[in-house]
């Protein structure tokens, strides 16, 4: 069902369960994973080796830095995300979401939300448990 699952992570706490989650999917599908990370600076390339090395050796894993403009804060990183899922054909798109409620949501909104909307594959959001 799965060929090419691509995962979103960053700093949190929650991306290990988002992470976690997509290496299942990608085993079990026996499909290819594409990691990527949206920052605005290349000093958080050590978390997507990370994430590499986590994977380990069974999986066909890609990993990438999609450098997005800080200026724009979500909305560049759900486009950055929801462009680098087109290029790549991705079949299912994993991400986590924050769970944010009333106000918060509001004022903040969510990457998770948007992706939605920008995205024609399936998408998978983790809550962190």
């Amino acid at each position: 069902m799965y060929n090419k699952i691509m995962v979103a992570i960053d700093n949190s706490e929650m991306s290990q369960s988002v992470l976690q989650e997509a290496l299942h999917i990608a085993g079990s599908y026996g499909a290819k994973l594409y990691i990527v990370h949206a920052a605005s600076n290349s000093d958080d390339a050590s978390l997507l080796e990370n994430a590499r090395i986590a994977a380990g050796t069974a999986l066909d894993v890609e990993i990438r830095l999609l450098e997005v403009d800080a200026e724009y804060g979500l909305n560049s990183i759900a486009e950055a995300i929801a462009n680098a899922a087109a290029e790549w054909e991705a079949d299912l798109v994993v991400v986590g979401t924050a769970n944010r409620r009333g106000l918060e949501r509001l004022v903040l909104g969510s990457v998770a939300e948007q992706l939605v909307s920008k995205i024609g594959a399936s998408i998978l959001l983790v809550r962190l448990h």
